[in-house]
């Protein structure tokens, strides 16, 4: 059987969710894609509307979700909720996220779900994925925003200089 946290685990990771964004969501679209259009918090809206957004899932994604909806009774409405149907609390969210590291090893009090959404931009930094795509993708007004919030993420802006000055001026190869 599926465990909803697993799949909240690798949404949160390969599709940078933040925390409540999945807390909230339904079963309401035939494909699996992931429609960011409300939000748990702050009367149902999203901060700003760049957050509003669809998105493609990721192979992994797809696969754990639809072990996670054949797992579950047909009557739940919401793709991640208590074993009632009713919506997952931040508090439980948490709760849950901290087993799953447990069992992996790690040591869970130590970590929040938000980490996977700095491991998301860590890992999208790392694979030279553009920081406006970036941005874009987690919802941001602006790549000002990314910026400063992962600026210790961000590592291809930091290369591309060096890169570029090495292009520019190539070390002459030296006779012994």
């Amino acid at each position: 059987m599926a465990r909803p946290m697993s799949g909240a685990c690798i949404n949160s990771l390969e599709l940078h969710h933040q925390r409540g964004r999945h807390r909230g969501g339904g079963w309401d679209h035939s494909e699996f894609a992931l429609y960011v259009w409300r939000s748990v918090r702050k009367k149902g809206d999203t901060k700003t509307p760049k957050s509003r957004r669809s998105l493609a899932l990721p192979k992994r994604c797809v696969e754990a979700l639809k072990a996670l909806k054949s797992a579950q009774d047909d009557e739940l409405e919401l793709v991640f909720s208590t074993e009632s149907g009713s919506p997952v609390s931040a508090h439980n969210m948490r709760r849950d996220f901290r087993k799953v590291l447990d069992s992996a090893g790690l040591t869970g009090k130590e970590w929040a779900p938000r980490e996977l959404r700095h491991s998301f931009v860590s890992l999208l930094s790392d694979h030279d994925i553009a920081l406006e795509d970036i941005s874009r993708l987690v919802g941001h007004s602006s790549t000002v925003v990314t910026e400063t919030v992962y600026r210790h993420q961000i590592r291809p802006v930091i290369q591309e200089g060096a890169t570029a000055m090495d292009a520019i001026f190539p070390l002459a190869e030296r006779e012994p």
